[in-house]
């Protein structure tokens, strides 16, 4: 039965949905295939341009890894317009701010801005998408750089250093087997023409969706895409990815050395993709296993068994298939053998007995809450409808997330627990010093 809790926040969240609605999305495509979704928000006289190139490591393979970080990089390098350093000065100057990141799937760049600078945004980013600089002088300076972040990163976190291994081990023939910063090696051997044509093929306009929330009008904004962007030629379709991972038949293990004062240990399964009907159960066990100190696992292995300091999970959306992940550091004088076995235990718990509705309900509440938290600013509008845009294949399922979360049941939960978190499909990894053995 439902609490009253969730009930009311039933209540809250009609009251949030109002406010935003699927048509108070705006869509609109340009001639040369680059789409923009439009969300009118006069809350604030500020405004937001997220744009979505999807373009990651999984686009990448061995000889050219790295590159589509490497290129998050280069794009505020210079252009033909503005040049070196010319991309932030000019946005800052005009009251703007920026950011970029890059994952498996995907590489966005995000802009916030005063609603009153918007024509220059788009001046900008018309200038770095239609005539970047791959000047070589800078291409040498911006590999050492990633280079070094690549080095020093590995060095700095043992989570990085685990988290790259095990997915190297999980992954034998799919994309995803490599890590987004890229190979040394290939860091420090790609080649100009690769550099080119990486650019040419997935940096055009048909390859991205641009997503823009605040004080603006969607009309001026279409007029402001066609005056700027729509000049910039489409390129032919990237190539498919068309590797599939095959099944896993085993458990796999890897072992890393590096010197912590207590063992890191992962544990990761085989999950689906965004798209598949399991993504929003398995999204709920991920916090029914790690979400808060009444959580499964950190109730059990920090509060009570003391077997660990740090618990947490990781699932999120891909293109497809990934890993479900739960993380764990030892507690001191704690083999983490005994660590990996007080999981299982917990994780056999729930296969077998399942969970309770007030957890359910629990995880639900939160992921409501979140949800309704996020849209409410012009920030969360255009992070969440572009990854649906993305993700998802469309927007619109952003407004379905909420009842497709509602639907899960304990049955449900209980069965992607059975299907998913076996001891055939799971990778585990432990970095612990050699002083420990």
């Amino acid at each position: 039965m439902r609490n009253l809790f969730f009930s009311t926040l039933c209540l809250l969240s009609l009251s949030s949905q109002a406010q935003l609605k699927a048509d108070d999305v705006q869509s609109f495509t340009l001639k040369n295939g680059m789409k923009f979704l439009v969300i009118e928000d006069f809350s604030i006289p500020n405004a937001n341009m997220y744009l979505f190139y999807k373009v990651g490591s999984r686009n990448e393979y061995q000889g050219i890894t790295g590159l589509s970080h490497f290129f998050e990089h280069m794009m505020f390098n210079g252009a033909k317009k503005y040049g070196p350093k010319e991309f932030d000065r000019t946005m800052e100057f005009n009251g703007g701010a920026n950011n970029a990141y890059t994952r498996e799937d995907i590489t966005a760049y995000t802009n916030w801005f005063p609603a009153s600078a918007t024509e220059v945004i788009f001046d900008l980013e018309a200038d770095r998408i239609s005539s970047l600089t791959i000047d070589p002088k800078m291409v040498e300076s911006e590999r050492g750089v990633v280079a070094s972040e690549r080095s020093t990163g590995l060095e700095n976190s043992p989570w990085r250093m685990l988290m790259e291994g095990m997915q190297g081990v999980a992954f034998q023939e799919h994309p995803y087997h490599w890590p987004v910063i890229g190979y040394e090696d290939d860091i420090k051997n790609w080649k100009q023409a690769d550099l080119e044509r990486y650019f040419r093929t997935y940096y055009a306009p048909n390859n991205c969706v641009v997503v823009m929330s605040g004080a603006i009008k969607a009309a001026d904004i279409r007029r402001l895409a066609e005056k700027y962007l729509e000049p910039i030629p489409a390129q032919p379709a990237p190539p498919p990815v068309h590797l599939v991972e095959p099944e896993q038949t085993g458990e796999r293990r890897i072992a890393i050395r590096k010197d912590v004062s207590t063992p890191y240990l992962g544990i990761a399964y085989k999950a689906p993709q965004a798209t598949q009907e399991d993504y929003y159960a398995l999204m709920l066990l991920s916090d029914i296993l790690s979400s808060g100190k009444s959580s499964r696992l950190y109730s059990a292995l920090v509060d009570q068994k003391q077997l660990a300091t740090t618990v947490f999970t990781s699932y999120s959306e891909s293109f497809d298939p990934t890993l479900f992940g739960i993380y764990a550091v030892t507690n001191r004088g704690v083999n983490e053998a005994d660590l990996e076995k007080a999981i299982y235990e917990e994780l056999e718990k729930i296969k077998k007995d399942g969970i309770t509705e007030r957890e359910l309900q629990k995880v639900k509440n939160k992921k409501l809450i979140e949800f309704y938290d996020q849209v409410e600013t012009i920030n969360g509008k255009s992070n969440n409808i572009g990854t649906y845009e993305v993700f998802f294949g469309d927007y619109r399922k952003m407004f379905d997330a909420p009842a497709a979360y509602n639907k899960v049941t304990l049955d449900d939960i209980r069965r992607v627990a059975n299907k998913y978190l076996t001891k055939t499909t799971r990778t585990v990894g432990v970095l612990k010093s050699k002083t420990d053995d």
